[in-house]
């Protein structure tokens, strides 16, 4: 088995006693990011996981939407991240 070298840690343990590697992590290519993707996106970015410039390039993401995810998570939980949820998380 050969693993391929990445930066950084491949696992890191999350203040709830789970356990985050990168495969937790959604794909490069996704175009359909529901609230559970952008959840670990934001989750990986916040332990260290993954760092923040990497997370923007590999998955096509602009600073100002990442750190929306970021915000809406720390406001709202999880659940201000689902498309049917906007307009009731929107700040004003």
């Amino acid at each position: 088995m050969y693993l391929r070298k990445v930066d950084g840690p491949r696992a890191v343990t999350l203040p709830d006693g789970t356990v985050m590697t990168r495969a937790d992590l959604p794909p490069a290519q996704t175009r359909r990011w529901v609230a559970s993707r952008k959840a670990a996106v934001v989750k990986g970015v916040a332990y260290g996981l993954i760092p923040l410039s990497e997370a923007l390039s590999l998955y096509g993401l602009s600073e100002e939407e990442f750190n929306a995810w970021r915000d809406a998570i720390q406001s709202h939980g999880e659940a201000a991240l689902k498309a049917t949820n906007v307009q009731k998380y929107r700040q004003p």
